[in-house]
């Protein structure tokens, strides 16, 4: 069953055995795939996939005991097996699997400050979601565009990628994750005219929809999170003038 051994408390260590339930989970539902869907027997009782810290994976009955130690997992899976296409139902159980490892870590780092939890989130966020490596779908990214005017919907308070990202955090890659930064190539910074790199902090205008290297506007992420609508320097001293 899922019972901590060890209960992990920093952002590293929870990030570590979220990493390592997730490999299980992953091995479950692509490389053990036959085995896991014989395991998920309609015909038994009420199932659960585990991911455990040592990452293997089991499909077994859910704790007993109330409340359980950690957060259980969907229950009964097994149940729709037969009722949905396999490729239809092994995607419904990885959505499923993704909320219960945000949740089994966000349990562990209940008693993590507003910051920590920030970090822990952008490490478990810089790795691909198990929906989206079930289905084989890229995680989607907002890419700047001059003429898509998705910026309009979406928010500009972000690097280009959709997240902030710090040299110094630790960026951990999987195969189905790997992507080519030349989908960047061409976006330039109206400021210093450098080009993209993912390791910088970007943020765009929503007037003239141009990107700008966040040190170069001297705007910071946590500048950037309490701008509701961002205009660049030459965008505003325009709106100065008229």
């Amino acid at each position: 069953m899922a019972s901590i051994s060890s209960s992990p408390r920093t952002v590293e260590e929870i990030f570590k055995d979220y990493n390592a339930r997730r490999t299980g989970l992953v091995r479950a539902l692509t490389y053990d795939v036959d085995d896991f869907y014989t395991q998920c027997d309609p015909e038994k009782e009420n199932l659960c996939l585990y991911g455990h810290p040592n990452e293997a994976w089991e499909v077994t009955l859910p704790a007993e005991e109330v409340p359980p130690e950690l957060p259980e997992p969907a229950l009964g899976i097994n149940f729709a097996r037969d009722g949905m296409h396999r490729k239809d139902w092994l995607s419904l159980v990885a959505v499923h699997s993704d909320c219960w490892l945000l949740s089994v870590s966000f349990y562990f780092g209940a008693r993590l400050n507003r910051n920590e939890r920030k970090r822990l989130f952008s490490l478990i966020n810089d790795l691909p979601s198990l929906f989206e490596v079930v289905t084989g779908r890229k995680p989607v990214k907002d890419k700047p565009s001059m003429d898509s005017g998705s910026k309009s919907r979406n928010s500009v308070k972000r690097s280009i990628d959709g997240q902030v990202r710090s040299s110094s955090n630790t960026k951990l890659h999987d195969e189905s994750y790997a992507e080519d930064e030349d989908e960047h190539g061409e976006t330039f910074c109206g400021s210093c005219g450098g080009a993209y790199n993912a390791d910088e902090f970007w943020i765009g205008c929503d007037v003239c929809e141009r990107w700008y290297h966040g040190k170069c506007v001297k705007i910071t992420p946590a500048k950037a999170e309490m701008i509701k609508q961002y205009k660049c320097p030459s965008c505003s001293t325009k709106k100065g003038r008229q």
